[in-house]
């Protein structure tokens, strides 16, 4: 009974700033750039939060 690729458990996807990108195929870089978008994505979400929170206590603090 052949093991089909489908089968395979895949590799999570990561990515290291500054890594050799020639060994990776088109598809491989595609799905980079999706997760590396969804992070920076979430980043900015995080950054926006914190910067309510910050701006809401130094409203309450300067009553």
């Amino acid at each position: 009974m052949a093991i089909e690729d489908d089968d395979k458990p895949r590799k999570k996807i990561s990515h290291e700033i500054g890594q050799d990108l020639s060994l990776l195929s088109v598809e491989e870089l595609t799905e980079r750039i999706a997760l590396l978008n969804s992070e920076i994505a979430r980043l900015q979400e995080a950054v926006t939060k914190k910067r309510a929170s910050k701006d809401a206590a130094n409203s309450f603090f300067k009553s």
